[in-house]
């Protein structure tokens, strides 16, 4: 009897012995598949398309996936964690992203990929713009160097630049499926340059030519782009709420001399600055129009079907309006 149970024990002890291996090679596949850590849904989105059918089973994470925007992001121990052991790291790479240094200084992953996307940019990274009538960031420290706008993912021609940056790091990373992810990067650059010609032919024919914000102006690229003017009351960094009357009357003397049927807001507005200005136009009678400028897309809301192309081609429906 004892002889039996000492066998049963035995053959107890092989299997745990077993399951436990089986659980730990298990472990080691998923901790050895490649990562990729993205901080907005833009980037996260062209990685996924340059990923295609993911032959490799790269993970990829957005870190920004709660709806605040980057310039109020502020990483938990969880995301510095992700950080820390991802292959390759892509971020914006300006004031916004000054957490990040930090983050890289304690990296586990020596052969980590970093990819700063406004040094990628090189000379076509843009300067944050004061227009004339903007209220100044009263918030803002004195910074030593110039501060760079940070929406760089609201371009189409930006956007094709940087997907090639990032496909080539991922063929760094995934040598032995190279050819699937060139593949991917020329049928999404497809797409971007159909895009790109819609966005001109549709600007250069509609009969205006300025944009009006009663809001922060993350767009000046994509203006800059296609020849377009625009007044707002705040850069796009900006991190005031509030405008002066001045700043109102400036704006709405605007709408009156240019003859604008609508004043646009980015999504999240409360569009109070857009309704007051309209309060104090003369015809009192323009629309308030809504452009996405993606700062607080999330990962769920891409599973549902939102991807950037489709968030660019909703805004160009808007600026079609908005340039009536």
């Amino acid at each position: 009897m004892i002889k039996k149970i000492i066998s049963i024990f035995c053959i107890f002890s092989v299997i745990v012995l077993f399951s436990a291996c089986a659980s730990t090679d298990n472990a080691q596949k998923e901790d050895s598949s490649l990562q990729i850590v993205t901080t907005i849904f833009p980037v996260y989105d062209w990685t996924n398309n340059i990923l295609g059918d993911n032959p490799s089973g790269v993970q990829t994470t957005m870190l920004l996936d709660s709806g605040v925007d980057l310039h109020s992001f502020q990483p938990t121990t969880e995301d510095m964690m992700m950080i820390s052991d991802c292959d390759l790291f892509i971020y914006v790479g300006g004031e916004s992203d000054g957490w990040v240094d930090d983050a890289l200084k304690n990296a586990d992953n020596e052969d980590m990929i970093v990819i700063n996307l406004l040094d990628a940019l090189g000379d076509q990274a843009r300067e944050e713009e004061l227009k004339e009538g903007m209220e100044a960031d009263v918030h803002g420290e004195e910074e030593e160097g110039p501060e760079y706008d940070e929406h760089i993912w609201l371009s189409p021609k930006n956007a094709q630049a940087l997907c090639k940056v990032i496909q080539e790091a991922v063929v760094t990373l995934d040598p032995d499926n190279s050819k699937t992810y060139e593949s991917n990067l020329a049928a999404y650059t497809g797409k971007i340059n159909e895009l790109d010609g819609e966005y001109a032919k549709a600007i250069k024919s509609s009969p205006g030519k300025t944009l009006l914000f009663g809001d922060r102006f993350p767009f000046r690229y994509l203006t800059e782009e296609y020849g377009l003017d625009y007044y707002a009351a705040f850069a796009g960094c900006s991190a005031e709420t509030e405008a002066s009357f001045e700043t109102i009357l400036f704006l709405a003397k605007k709408v009156d001399e240019l003859r604008l049927k609508n004043v646009c807001t980015i999504e999240g507005s409360d569009q109070k600055i857009a309704k007051t200005i309209i309060e104090n136009t003369k015809t009192k009678d323009q629309k308030i129009l809504t452009l996405d400028s993606m700062q607080s897309v999330t990962a769920a809301d891409a599973e549902e079907g939102a991807s950037w192309i489709s968030i660019m081609e909703s805004n160009l429906d808007v600026i079609k309006e908005a340039l009536k």
